[in-house]
């Protein structure tokens, strides 16, 4: 693994990691991950190296207010702030590595790159908007779970103090039912609690437009999900898998799994299944 640093539109750095098949070996293509709130593209090394076992090159990347990259804890500058980025780093990999470009979102990061992919379903998307060729979402925050009271508070603080940074909610012990992962999580220093208005909004309407999208998604996508997730809602994913055209979108729920399906103690029934749908999404040459 190396790194790199990639500038924003505004000016922060981004932090991106960077896991190629040894000696250059001919690829299927490049996976391109994206984290979920609070933590980092490192937590994803060992995903990252069942990937490369399966012919891929990977990337990742620090969100803006993550990791080792710049900003503010949980801001965001602007509400299309995570889209730009995302879209420059997009950029980045698809001149360093050609060939078939995936992107696997995990929580706000499958969010992220469900919201990405939803705006080629415009009739003029944004500027940010780029072509990829396939997408994961693992537990993506697609229905946040928020509570009347919540809702309420993002009412009122959105428009007064879109960065003021404030608890995100999560309690560790949701992530995983592995004690080790959990404890990993706890005293990792890059991972941390904040979210702000700004960045609350993002994720309340970004899962509301993906879901009303679904019916006319065209992506190949698989959908990879925690049934008893407590950091996000399963209805999400269960409303969107239910909307989606069955022959582009392969759901499949884990009943019974923590949010990170990724660091579940089944992990590698899930890693199996990542890596067997992604093979007819790679290229041929492989």
């Amino acid at each position: 693994m190396h790194s790199s640093t990639l500038q924003t539109a505004d000016g922060l750095p981004l932090h991106l990691s960077h896991w190629p098949l040894d000696g250059g070996a001919p690829a299927r293509g490049t996976v391109l991950i994206v984290h979920g709130l609070g933590e980092h593209a490192g937590r994803y090394a060992h995903v990252a190296s069942h990937l490369n076992a399966n012919a891929w090159n990977v990337v990742g990347y620090d969100h803006r207010g993550h990791g080792r990259s710049g900003g503010a804890r949980g801001a965001l500058a602007h509400a299309d702030s995570l889209l730009d980025d995302l879209a420059r780093v997009i950029d980045a990999v698809k001149a360093a590595h050609p060939g078939p470009l995936v992107l696997l979102g995990h929580s706000l990061g499958g969010l992220i790159v469900g919201r990405f992919v939803a705006e080629g379903l415009a009739a003029q998307p944004a500027a940010w908007w780029r072509l990829v060729d396939a997408l994961v979402m693992s537990s993506p925050a697609l229905d946040p779970g928020m509570n009347v009271a919540q809702k309420a508070l993002l009412a009122v603080l959105g428009p007064l103090a879109p960065n003021l940074a404030v608890n995100n909610g999560l309690n560790p012990a949701w992530v995983s039912r592995d004690p080790a992962v959990v404890k990993a999580y706890v005293d990792d220093p890059l991972v941390h609690d904040r979210i702000t208005p700004r960045l609350a909004r993002f994720i309340v309407d970004g899962g509301e437009l993906v879901r009303q999208r679904a019916g006319a998604w065209t992506l190949p996508t698989a959908l990879l999900y925690a049934g008893a997730d407590r950091c996000v809602a399963p209805r999400g994913s269960d409303a969107f898998a239910a909307a989606a055209p069955r022959g582009v979108v392969h759901s499949k729920r884990y009943d019974g799994f923590s949010h990170e399906i990724f660091n579940e103690p089944e992990q590698r029934e899930v890693l199996g299944e990542l890596s067997r749908w992604l093979v007819p999404h790679g290229a041929l040459s492989a």
